[in-house]
């Protein structure tokens, strides 16, 4: 995994941004095709991915970014740039979305890691730092 510049708020954090081979990653959210398909068009004419995603460090699971993370598969890319977290820190916090759903830490990693994922859009991830924009072309991807 290579290195990417981080910002002061990852580093007082404790998190790392960095590229991670798409393939290392574990899904726990089903996706939206319609949305993949308007993302991989925005990224191709754009020619940069704006945002990183959200991954925790010790399972690989993505935490936000299951679009991002399937466009860039489809346009061939190998690496997307990822802030790696502590799950369990209280940095990181789980809502849901979806109204009369109460997700916890636990059902995501219990979808991630079971291979059986929630359906779109079901948790909502907050961190306790702004997430940096950064505007990597995809050629380096």
């Amino acid at each position: 995994m290579a290195s990417l510049r981080a910002s002061a708020g990852l580093r007082e954090s404790g998190s790392r941004l960095k590229l991670v081979p798409l393939k290392s990653l574990r899904i726990h959210e089903q996706i939206i095709e319609e949305h993949v398909k308007d993302l991989m068009e925005d990224i191709a004419s754009r020619g940069i991915l704006i945002k990183p995603i959200l991954v925790d460090a010790k399972t690989m699971i993505i935490l936000d970014g299951h679009h991002r993370v399937e466009a860039l598969k489809r346009l061939g890319k190998k690496l997307i740039p990822a802030i790696l977290v502590d799950y369990d820190s209280d940095c990181v916090t789980v809502s849901s979305w979806r109204e009369g759903w109460v997700v916890t830490k636990d059902l995501v990693r219990r979808a991630g890691l079971s291979g059986k994922p929630l359906p779109p859009k079901t948790s909502r991830h907050r961190v306790c730092f702004e997430i940096p924009d950064v505007n990597i072309p995809i050629s380096k991807l």
